[in-house]
């Protein structure tokens, strides 16, 4: 009589998520706060774009995406982007063919207590992701969805103990100074914000130049 062979799972398909923290980013935060303050307070035409798309809050991306071509403190953070989308691509295997990923578009957002940001993807990109610059206690985490979650039809729900790779949806909560970085087709959310203070952060999409 034949030996039952052993079971094997294998752990197919990652969606990888890039987290890291900019060390000594005080000054950094601190003149991005002002900059993008500035921005909410003066930029007329991106508040019209924000009451237009029922935005919470305000954001540039609407408006003025092209933040490191008319800053240098953006520049310096785009730079600074391009060098952790490197290393995330090596991770990710990608044969970039003599190309590397490339900040095309850069954004402010400054969302207020009581704003959120609905499920979405980004378009027209290959890796999105966002830096924090102020991040207060109750304001919210960013939320991932299982990219499968369409295509599960009868699937049972998880467990509520679920390990994390496993969940449907995986919540990261910032600090300031973090930056995440994902693949463009990975669907993510902001949950209201309850803090009384707004959260302030730069988002951006990468595109291989």
């Amino acid at each position: 009589m034949p030996k039952p062979s052993s079971a094997h799972i294998e752990a197919l398909f990652p969606t990888l998520v890039y987290r890291t923290v900019i060390e000594g980013a005080g000054r950094l935060n601190h003149d991005l706060e002002q900059a993008a303050l500035a921005l909410a307070e003066n930029d007329t035409a991106g508040r019209r774009w924000c009451e237009k798309h029922g935005y919470s809050g305000y954001t540039s991306y609407g408006s003025l995406a092209d933040l490191p071509d008319r800053s240098p403190l953006f520049a310096r953070l785009k730079r600074g982007i391009e060098r952790h989308a490197a290393r995330f691509a090596k991770e990710l295997h990608w044969d970039l063919r003599g190309g590397k990923p490339v900040c095309d578009t850069m954004w402010v957002n400054v969302l207020p207590e009581g704003g959120s940001h609905s499920s979405h993807i980004h378009t027209n990109a290959v890796l999105s992701g966002t830096y924090y610059v102020t991040s207060p206690e109750g304001s919210g985490p960013i939320v991932f969805e299982d990219p499968r979650h369409g295509l599960m039809m009868a699937a049972p729900p998880r467990k509520a103990q679920t390990p994390r790779p496993l969940r449907t949806y995986v919540s990261e909560t910032p600090v300031p100074g973090s930056l995440i970085l994902w693949e463009s087709w990975l669907r993510h959310e902001v949950p209201l914000n309850r803090a009384r203070a707004e959260r302030i952060s730069v988002s951006f999409n990468l595109v291989i130049g």
